[in-house]
């Protein structure tokens, strides 16, 4: 009979084994939570885009011509008062037109696709910075965790796939060590990960607190209700524009407010 010599894994060994199959889990799941905190962030920005094109800039033109009759009310009373108000009604009104032409409502909406959202995933898990074994490491994968958000908010698959395609081919990708220095380096990963996913959870929820996230859920809501909430307050907001226009018109020709 052919003896056959089975190894039996030592304690440390059955530990390693059972962290490297919970690391795998933990790194899937912070590549999912990334990719939910990089979508988000690129629809609320296209959201608030739009928001801006469509009803930021009437309340820009409402702000300015609001400036525009307490600058005359200020001419004509000449109190302190009056010219404090025009000065704060001239800032805002200043503040509303850099918000609605800034680069924010230039941003076109965000559609990632299948392709988009699985070649983030592939990146992230491979470059996250919180998977580093020591801070050399985590300083390279910092940036290239920068390059790779970047690429999906472009929705830039090539550059995604580039970055995928580099890292195949680094050295770094070659590693080696002994179980005890493996484990340790594991463990800390673990944790390091952990805390990096609890802290895209506050960050998610903080943004979904936020007034343009609860905005942009308004809009949806509307939209299955068969409405266009931003139309429907655009409409509002150039009745408005069109009293001021009237008052400020009829001040500057002496007549009453």
């Amino acid at each position: 009979m052919i003896s056959r010599l089975v190894h039996q894994l030592s304690p440390e060994e059955e530990e390693l084994a059972a962290k490297r199959v919970e690391l795998t889990s933990l790194e899937a799941e912070l590549a999912d939570r990334e990719l939910d905190l990089a979508s988000l962030k690129a629809e609320l920005a296209a959201f608030e885009g739009i928001y801006l094109r469509r009803v930021g800039v009437l309340y820009a033109e409402l702000d300015e011509w609001n400036a525009r009759l307490a600058e005359l009310r200020a001419e004509r009373t000449g109190t302190a008062d009056a010219k404090t108000e025009a000065a704060e009604a001239r800032s805002q009104a200043q503040e509303s037109y850099s918000a609605a032409h800034s680069e924010a409502a230039d941003i076109q909406p965000f559609v990632p696709s299948t392709e988009l959202k699985r070649l983030f995933r592939d990146a992230a898990k491979r470059v996250h910075p919180d998977t580093a074994a020591d801070e050399k490491d985590r300083a390279r994968r910092e940036r290239l965790m920068k390059e790779v958000n970047a690429a999906y908010a472009a929705r830039d698959e090539d550059a995604l796939k580039q970055i995928l395609v580099d890292l195949e081919n680094s050295p770094d990708a070659v590693q080696g060590s002994g179980v005890g220095a493996d484990l340790v380096r594991i463990l800390r990963q673990l944790r390091q990960i952990r805390h990096r996913i609890a802290a895209l959870d506050q960050e998610i929820s903080i943004l979904l607190g936020s007034d343009i996230s609860k905005l942009k859920a308004r809009a949806e809501a509307a939209s299955a209700d068969g409405r266009d909430l931003l139309e429907e307050m655009a409409t509002g907001i150039k009745v408005r524009v069109e009293e001021a226009q009237r008052i400020v018109r009829g001040a500057s020709t002496g007549g009453t407010e």
